[in-house]
């Protein structure tokens, strides 16, 4: 076969599609299916997520900065589907979808109780790539929650 060339885009698939719950911190909760996540370092623990300016979700992660990456089983495909379509801003998406908020160890917003991971992490720095497009590079809180236990039990 014979080596191709294409021109720039879009060609690192797949990528997973997860839920992504924020919140302002007093109650008001979201969730938003993103595709475009990934790592971004391992030291710090870093990853980034992409939101558009337009989503509701982008208010809220603007607002407070935190948010959980929840991962998605083929049992929560219908709802990740579903809170890729409904806005926040019109739907309770934990009430329609049946989804259990649970308390987060380390952020305020909620994590979803039906996911078999939850990665817990706080916006680091936001970059623009274009005008509508907003892409948060973010720290995992959980990794350096860890990090000080460790600190505290060596002094």
């Amino acid at each position: 076969m014979a080596k191709q060339v294409w021109k720039p885009g879009n060609m690192l698939y797949p990528v997973p599609a997860v839920m992504v719950t924020t919140g302002d911190g007093n109650g008001i909760d979201d969730i938003i299916t993103i595709a475009w996540t990934g790592t971004i370092n391992s030291d710090p623990p870093m990853v980034s997520i992409s939101v558009r300016k337009s989503r509701y979700s982008h208010e809220l992660l603007t607002k407070n900065g935190e948010f959980v990456i929840n991962l998605v089983t083929k049992d929560l495909c219908y709802a990740m589907d579903y809170c890729g379509v409904k806005s926040g801003r019109d739907v309770d998406k934990f009430a329609e979808m049946k989804m259990t908020k649970g308390k987060a160890q380390t952020v305020s917003v909620p994590v979803i109780e039906e996911s078999p991971v939850n990665i817990e992490s706080v916006s680091y720095t936001h970059l623009r790539a274009h005008e509508t497009d907003s892409y948060l590079v973010c720290r995992l809180l959980l990794e350096k929650k860890n990090n000080q236990k460790k600190k505290k039990k060596s002094s």
